[in-house]
């Protein structure tokens, strides 16, 4: 599963599922999102995952898992395990590392494993990681990975389009695996560790602007095993959820159970389709300040956002229209989606070139 596949299926609801196997990491990067740590011990647990991953089903199943942390490669074995049964339901798995292992000159054969039994395999690099793991170690790590067969690409941060860190290491990727390794390119985010430092992630949009949001498409499995309807890192990290955004929980609930509440929620279509600013002015609330991310949280807490998107957005009308705007943001493939969600001018990079030619391969973004 190539990184242009995995991105064009972001904006489909319940076509993809985040679980955070832990919130340890070895590493200490001045950006982590997650203020992960290798002291932690916040992690869903290991039976509650196989669990819940083992309640999927052949025609009830996530296309996509991505399992994440912290660093989900402390739990080899449990990544083996939960990508065995994803696959056996006819799901794929990515795995997103911090690359701690490429320290060493081999990679250890745990961990080899764990990384052979997924579908794409995807390594994390930016300034902060390089103070801690070389980038010619990452490399050597990833032509590894390559050999096995496994697809791989790059997870890489900066400060925005005119970092001039993402400009050099971007022609080193180029150089180095010859446009044949695709690169998701992000902006460091106020969250975690960079809260005290990094910009803001994203200004709201005026009031009642229509301005959909893909990001409450796939739900997220969080450290403490909650189930939310979005990968916001304060609606992850921070409790009691709102309302509207919490699916439920991997000690209870099954996987039929979480897609059902994210498909059908009168509140989440109207978020997908029109976005949550649109959704509180047409519901009556007044114009608030914060982030676009602030403004959707605050809507669970008012009962006529529940009453506006329940005339508007339930049953199957709400249903065609959040399946329209799946599409509408699919529309433009991977790249539009990188554009709209990631760092734009380095859109391009999701796809990978087509050995042998200048072109990279047409990648649908629909099913």
């Amino acid at each position: 599963m190539e990184l242009g596949e995995l991105v064009g299926r972001r904006p489909f609801p319940a076509a993809g599922l985040l679980l955070g196997l832990t919130r340890r990491c070895p590493l200490s990067c001045a950006h982590c999102s997650t203020g992960s740590s290798l002291t932690s011990r916040e992690e869903p647990g290991a039976d509650r995952l196989l669990r819940f991953v083992g309640s999927f089903t052949e025609e009830n199943r996530p296309d996509v898992v991505m399992l994440t942390g912290g660093e989900p490669l402390l739990l080899p074995s449990l990544v083996e395990r939960l990508s065995a049964r994803a696959r056996a339901a006819g799901s794929r798995t990515a795995l997103l590392s911090g690359m701690f292992f490429a320290r060493s000159r081999d990679i250890p054969a745990p961990l080899l494993r764990a990384i052979t039994g997924v579908d794409h395999f995807s390594a994390s690099l930016d300034a902060h990681h390089e103070r801690e793991i070389p980038r010619a170690d990452v490399f050597r790590a990833v032509h590894r990975v390559r050999e096995t067969g496994v697809a791989v690409s790059f997870h890489l941060t900066g400060t925005g389009a005119d970092d001039p860190y993402l400009a050099d290491v971007t022609r080193d990727i180029e150089k180095e695996f010859g446009g044949r390794v695709p690169s998701l390119v992000n902006e460091v985010r106020a969250f975690g560790r960079a809260a005290s430092w990094a910009a803001p992630a994203r200004t709201g949009p005026e009031a009642g602007a229509v301005s959909p949001c893909a990001m409450a498409a796939w739900p997220v499995v969080a450290f403490d095993g909650a189930v939310l309807a979005c990968c916001n890192q304060d609606t992850v990290d921070l409790r009691p959820a709102p309302a509207h955004l919490y699916l439920g929980h991997v000690a209870t609930d099954d996987w039929a159970s979480v897609r059902r509440r994210a498909l059908e929620s009168p509140v989440l279509r109207m978020i997908r389709t029109v976005g949550p600013a649109h959704l509180a002015a047409r519901s009556g609330l007044p114009p608030r300040g914060g982030s676009y991310c602030d403004g959707c949280r605050a809507l669970g807490s008012d009962g006529r956002v529940a009453a506006d998107a329940g005339s508007v957005a339930a049953g199957v009308p709400g249903a065609l229209l959040d399946l329209a705007a799946a599409h509408r943001g699919a529309a433009d493939g991977p790249v539009g989606v990188v554009r709209q969600h990631g760092c734009a001018p380095y859109a391009p990079l999701v796809l990978a070139r087509v050995p042998g030619t200048d072109t990279v391969p047409a990648v649908g973004g629909s099913r």
